[in-house]
């Protein structure tokens, strides 16, 4: 298999594997429980904290372990409102979100509406990308009613990247808690919360080469969250719950891996992203009347969203997975769902283009032959379904 799936998930490294497996046999123990079994556990999973730490430059005690990306942003939307007394209602993120924001956030409102819970939804210009002169007007006149921003670091559709920078230090200066979403991000570039200003920050250990069901969510020391899963003082009081202990185990392995390879100099991931644009490039020599999305914005190395005009994103998957190619139609969480992505609906991409969207992603351990016999198989595909299938 030609895996190119790699924002749906990762394949686990092998040494996160075997930590997993000897963890299931010698560190089965309760992290609550005060006998040596539960003290062992509990070490390990306070030893992954802080590798996890590590990876973001943050403090272990400012890191709550999760079930994974959606149970922290969850988290991060849920926890954030009804703090400060109450006074704080307003959501505000945008509709280029995972649908772990975009649905929770509209969820909240919906339920709470009688309570003064809102979304506002900021608006994107080229691809998608926030302009921070935006967020500072908003936060002009509403900053004592909102109680929290969230703008994705690194698209999980496209790869586009957005100044978490700039808006999280305009949320500082205005008093307004910011949460980013950097799944896609965390473990594929540096990240240093010690030099920029966010609150809040979600990461999960699959999209690393981690396990699946172990994230967490980046909380800077002093800030308040309610906790949502109500049942044990696990995680300081904000997530109950006898913890995933092979799991995250798991995690801090492949967060230390990560950490090993985003170090390497000369930097390690420019190989990738010229095998990314040779991807496209080979592509587009190729096929005809191919749109490439966000290709002249930034974006996050390992991500490309090609639209093959005239066709169904879905019938391409399916003849890739004949050439054994592993692709995706926007997020995994709505792969099953025929209409197009609304995300790329939300960035202004007309609806005919949007449905024969395919999203390829690759990872650090991608190789160029895969990329070559990767886009062979998509020209060979698409070059079928043009000749058979009538068009729109």
């Amino acid at each position: 298999m030609i895996y190119l799936d790699n924002n749906a998930t990762t394949r686990p490294a092998e040494e996160v594997v075997l930590a997993i497996q000897d963890s299931l046999r010698e560190n089965w123990g309760n992290p609550s429980s005060l006998y040596a079994g539960g003290e062992r556990a509990r070490q390990a999973v306070e030893h992954a904290r802080e590798q996890i730490a590590q990876l973001i430059a943050s403090s272990p005690r400012e890191i709550i372990l999760t079930s994974g990306g959606t149970e922290s942003c969850n988290l991060a939307l849920a926890g954030s409102l009804g703090t400060e007394a109450g006074r704080r209602k307003v959501i505000v993120t945008t509709r280029f979100e995972h649908s772990a924001i975009r649905e929770c956030a509209q969820e909240l409102a919906n339920r709470f509406s009688n309570d003064g819970v809102e979304v506002v939804w900021l608006d994107g210009v080229k691809d998608g990308v926030i302009d921070p002169k935006t967020l500072e007007q908003l936060l002009q006149k509403r900053a004592g009613e909102i109680a929290i921003v969230s703008v994705m670091w690194a698209n999980n559709e496209t790869g586009v990247l957005q100044p978490i920078a700039e808006l999280g230090s305009l949320c500082r200066r205005y008093g307004v808690r910011f949460h980013t979403d950097a799944t896609q991000w965390v473990g594929r570039m540096p990240t240093d919360l010690s030099s920029i200003e966010v609150d809040l920050l979600t990461l999960s250990a699959h999209k690393f080469h981690g396990p699946k069901g172990v994230g967490a969510l980046y909380c800077r020391r002093g800030t308040v969250l309610r906790s949502s899963i109500i049942g044990g003082p696990q995680e300081r009081d904000r997530r109950g719950g006898t913890e995933n202990v092979s799991g995250i185990i798991g995690m801090g392995v492949a967060a230390e891996l990560a950490q090993i390879w985003l170090n390497q100099t000369p930097n390690p991931w420019t190989q990738f992203e010229a095998m990314r644009n040779r991807f496209e490039e080979l592509i587009c020599a190729g096929i005809p009347n191919v749109t490439i999305q966000a290709s002249q914005n930034c974006r996050v190395w390992n991500t490309s969203n090609i639209a093959f005009t005239n066709l169904q994103a879905e019938a391409v998957l399916i003849n890739l997975a004949k050439h054994g190619v592993a692709a995706s139609a926007g997020a995994a969480c709505s792969s099953g769902s025929l209409d197009p992505s609304p995300v790329l609906l939300a960035m202004g991409i007309e609806p005919e283009i949007a449905h024969g969207a395919v999203r390829f992603s690759i990872s650090r351990h991608t190789t160029e032959s895969q990329i070559a016999e990767g886009a062979q198989a998509v020209i060979e595909s698409v070059r079928n379904l043009s000749r058979s299938m009538p068009t729109r």
